[in-house]
């Protein structure tokens, strides 16, 4: 299986060592694995200017780095959303990399999607959020995982997201 995560943090702890912790599970299955970091990427907001639509035939005019996240959408099987949690929702930085797959429409090559998430609470909006964007993609929600404060830090959670990754084929 090819599956991409997009890291929406954009610091280099907690967030990236649940991505490694789930990296390393999901190759030790022999999976493709490939890790964007949105939160650190330079991508713009969704102008809704529509010419992705028209004129762009589903490319979008801004040039910035959204087109890797496109080829990833494209590629994946799997698509794996981690952000830290920021008053109940996921990063800016990875709802704008959601939010520009506008210009193709639902990723067709994407079936299914999971959702790793540290924080230290509020997080039932941001749940909320990944189930309803799974459900509208047509995406099979694959769960979500989440570890709060020093747990992302804890060896034996991140063992235990290893072991999870490792079950995905």
């Amino acid at each position: 299986m090819k599956i991409a995560i997009l890291n929406g943090s954009p610091r280099k702890q907690n967030t990236s060592a649940m991505v490694d912790a789930f990296k390393e599970g999901a190759e030790s299955a022999g999976n493709e694995v490939c890790v964007l970091h949105v939160g650190k990427m330079k991508i713009n907001g969704c102008l809704a200017c529509e010419y992705c639509h028209g004129k762009g035939e589903g490319q979008c005019i801004q040039k910035d780095d959204m087109a890797q996240v496109i080829d990833a959408y494209k590629w994946a099987d799997m698509l794996v959303f981690a952000s830290p949690i920021y008053y109940s929702e996921l990063t800016s930085q990875l709802h704008a990399a959601i939010q520009r797959v506008y210009c193709i429409g639902k990723p067709a090559a994407t079936k299914a999607a999971l959702l790793l998430s540290s924080g230290s609470g509020m997080t039932e909006t941001a749940e909320a959020y990944f189930k309803q964007l799974t459900g509208f993609l047509g995406m099979e929600n694959c769960g979500i995982c989440k570890l709060s404060g020093e747990e992302n830090m804890n060896e034996q959670k991140l063992a235990e997201i290893k072991a999870w990754a490792a079950t995905i084929k």
